[in-house]
């Protein structure tokens, strides 16, 4: 996840805290049963100056420094081993969940819930492919854009078809060496290498176990979660030409088997506790896991992060 998709990320995440800013905590908190107009009005305006505040402080930080050029493509999709395709994927879900459930919370029907908050994280991430299109340093990537619209297409089809979400893309992170090679690419703080080092990230697909075996004695916060990372990445590209970094590294796929815990199933009479959950739902809990790959075929983490 880049440090442009966790911008627009973490904009989702201000628009859910500051509904929790307020002295009738749980009241305020609580999903109105019937549509709230001034709920959805004040949903409808923060969205629309935190997102339009996002994209000017973006053009202005990221883009300002670099030269514009005319409209262009970029053809990105075997940079990183698709690590950053992932990256949009879990961004793209997340920012249509959250606005989803913050029209939820006003009360909005089902339908404008799908349409307009779930369709946040697609809206604002092809804003972000059109900035990057102008600009002389990147490149509009269809690979991005496609990886954008999985995401959001993976939150509206469950609701769709289950009216709940089942699979949930999730994040993990561990510091790796190779961000010693290229700091500048990949890192020079642990802050920045959870943002830029795709060695240490992991993205998932967390299943719900107890949705799909209903009436089961599984545990309703159970899940299973099938995890892809990739290693060996010093550059977006296999041909790295930077005398500073070691020889070209042997880059492979890993793929991974493990335990998680899904918090938005375990209820609290809170509805800001039940919320903050909603929120930390999108990290992976690090559990026992199987891991496998080329290099070491098959490995067992007693802890993964």
């Amino acid at each position: 996840m880049n440090i442009k998709l966790l911008l627009l990320f973490f904009y989702s995440l201000t628009c859910q805290i500051c509904y929790s800013q307020n002295s009738d905590f749980e009241n305020f908190f609580t999903p109105s049963d019937s549509l709230n107009l001034r709920r959805q009005n004040a949903v409808l305006i923060s969205e629309a100056a935190l997102g339009t505040a996002t994209l000017v402080g973006l053009n202005q930080l990221w883009y300002a420094d670099y030269p514009r050029s005319q409209f262009h493509f970029i053809n990105d999709n075997s940079d990183w081993l698709q690590m950053d395709k992932a990256g949009h994927v879990f961004s793209s879900y997340h920012l249509g969940r959250f606005g989803a459930e913050m029209l939820n919370w006003s009360g909005t029907d089902k339908n404008k819930q799908l349409l307009y908050g779930a369709g946040l994280g697609f809206a604002f991430l092809t804003a972000v492919e059109v900035f990057d299109g102008y600009s002389a340093e990147w490149g509009a990537s269809s690979g991005d854009i496609i990886a954008n619209a999985t995401g959001t297409a993976l939150y509206i089809s469950q609701e769709l078809l289950w009216k709940e979400q089942r699979i949930t893309p999730k994040f993990s992170f561990h510091t790796t060496k190779f961000a010693n090679y290229r700091p500048n690419i990949l890192g020079s703080s642990t802050a920045e290498q959870i943002l830029k080092d795709y060695n240490g990230q992991t993205y998932w697909l967390s299943v719900h176990l107890y949705s799909f075996f209903k009436g089961s004695d599984i545990p309703k916060w159970l899940n299973v979660a099938v995890g892809y990372g990739a290693e060996g990445m010093i550059s977006g590209t296999a041909q790295n030409k930077d005398s500073s970094t070691p020889a070209e590294q042997q880059r492979f796929r890993q793929f991974y088997l493990s335990l998680d815990v899904d918090l938005s199933k375990i209820k609290t009479k809170s509805s800001f506790l039940n919320s903050v959950f909603s929120v930390v739902n999108t990290i992976k809990i690090p559990a026992p896991t199987v891991e496998f790959s080329r290099l070491n075929h098959v490995k067992y983490h007693l802890i993964y992060f």
